[in-house]
């Protein structure tokens, strides 16, 4: 079995609707990193110094290759990402190698069988 690794920046108050998201389209799991910030085409504003921007957080979801357009495609669905400057971004990089998913796999065989 193959997998992706899909990473997501979201704004922190979609972060629970794209990880609910992410599990009905297949995701079996997602860590979640607080507090990142970012610039996009635009500078940050700022008011005496300090930066007005909301807290973005990072999503990391290792997905099976053959679920992952899917799941990309719902994260950025429910997020926005195509319908508003600066609601996050995401993608996804190939994964050579990784331990510690035995469990996904038992778990994803049967769907991905189902699809097939």
């Amino acid at each position: 079995m193959h997998f992706k690794l899909i990473i997501a920046f979201v704004n922190d108050d979609t972060t629970n609707r794209v990880l609910t998201a992410a599990r009905k389209a297949g995701a079996t799991g997602a860590t979640v990193i607080n507090h990142a910030r970012g610039e996009g085409c635009a500078p940050s504003k700022t008011f005496f110094g300090l930066t007005l921007e909301n807290q973005r957080d990072v999503l990391l979801l290792v997905v099976e290759e053959h679920l992952s357009r899917t799941i990309l495609e719902k994260i950025a669905d429910v997020a926005g990402f195509e319908e508003d400057m600066g609601a996050g971004i995401a993608f996804q990089i190939d994964v050579e190698d990784a331990v510690g998913v035995s469990h996904q796999v038992k778990e994803l065989t049967a769907v991905i069988e189902e699809q097939i």
